[in-house]
């Protein structure tokens, strides 16, 4: 078989005749109950993966968030001190 007629194969691939002689045989392999909980375990490990990833996102913002504050309340700070050194410097001057 040349990589041309393999091409060829490929891509023929996936009518509907195919796809439902193909589910008849897995059907025929697994069985009907296997399949659902083969499905229902597929199923649950999507949504335990969305639910990580949606996690992740959450904690990264959260901890985004906390450095922003972080950065905030140290340029405040030396303000606040400059402030208040300012005014013992007045007190001492008076």
């Amino acid at each position: 078989m040349s990589a041309t007629n393999a091409i060829g194969f490929a891509g023929n691939f996936g009518s509907p005749t195919q796809l439902i002689i193909v589910l008849v045989i897995v059907l025929l392999l697994f069985g009907g109950k296997r399949l659902r909980s083969l499905g229902s375990d597929l199923g649950n490990a999507i949504k335990g993966f969305k639910n990580s990833m949606s996690n992740d996102e959450a904690e990264k913002a959260e901890q985004e968030k906390q450095e922003a504050q972080k950065i905030i309340d140290q340029k405040q700070q030396p303000t606040a001190t400059t402030a208040q050194t300012a005014e013992k410097t007045d007190h001492k001057q008076s």
